[in-house]
């Protein structure tokens, strides 16, 4: 039998919109790189057999000129540690080899990602892809905003996705990131968010995502 899928958000809101029945585990973090990699390691540590799939889901910011607009549905082809370098007054530089070996870069199986968005095309949806950045802080400003989108060539930002990434690259277990876009990088203006609908959706394009990914290992 072919392992479940495990289904990994940071918070209990996003979950909460989550479909009942969808198959799987499912894993809330908490919120941040940190926590992120706490639980997720700790959860793939301690499992006797691992997860046949890490599918991230939740909400983003995206950034301007990036090409995703609020409430579109985002999946990363690659993933970005954003806060991972020398950060000067208009952009953001990598540290030298001899500072760090950490990498800053992890990509996504691209095959995967292309199953992915057929299964979403097929059901209705309209998935964008792209690169994602992770950020341990958000950003507050259009021009932080800027300063990560040409860095990183990037759709839109969050706080986990880099993190499941290479805990599934340690781990050697497949990740798909999906999100939906739940307001603008822009100057801080939380009126025009829309965190519910996007939460919302993204929890409705996971349960579609896993439920087909799951009828097909069978």
């Amino acid at each position: 039998m072919t392992a479940p899928i495990l289904l990994v958000c940071a918070t209990e809101f996003e979950r909460a919109f989550l479909p009942a029945d969808t198959p799987g585990q499912v894993l809330v973090t908490g919120v941040g790189p940190v926590d992120t990699a706490l639980a997720l390691g700790a959860f793939l540590a301690k499992s006797a057999a691992p997860p046949s799939l890490l599918l991230d889901f939740g909400v983003a910011g995206a950034y301007p000129g990036g090409g995703a607009e609020v409430l579109d549905l985002c999946l990363a082809q690659r993933e970005f540690f954003g806060d991972l370098g020398v950060c000067s007054a208009d952009r953001i530089e990598p540290l030298d080899e001899d500072e760090a070996t950490a990498a800053v870069e992890e990509p996504l199986d691209a095959s995967l990602v292309n199953r992915a968005c057929q299964i979403l095309a097929d059901r209705g949806l309209s998935p964008r892809r792209g690169n994602f950045v992770t950020v341990a802080c958000v950003s507050g400003s259009r021009r932080r905003g800027l300063i990560l989108a040409r860095r990183f060539d990037a759709m839109c930002e969050n706080m986990e996705g880099a993190a499941v990434a290479r805990a599934g690259r340690r781990f050697a277990v497949p990740v798909l990131e999906l999100r939906v876009v739940s307001n603008l990088v822009e100057d801080r203006d939380r009126t025009r968010w829309r965190l519910k609908e996007a939460a919302r959706q993204a929890g409705h394009a996971a349960g579609l995502l896993v439920a087909a990914l799951s009828i097909a290992a069978r």
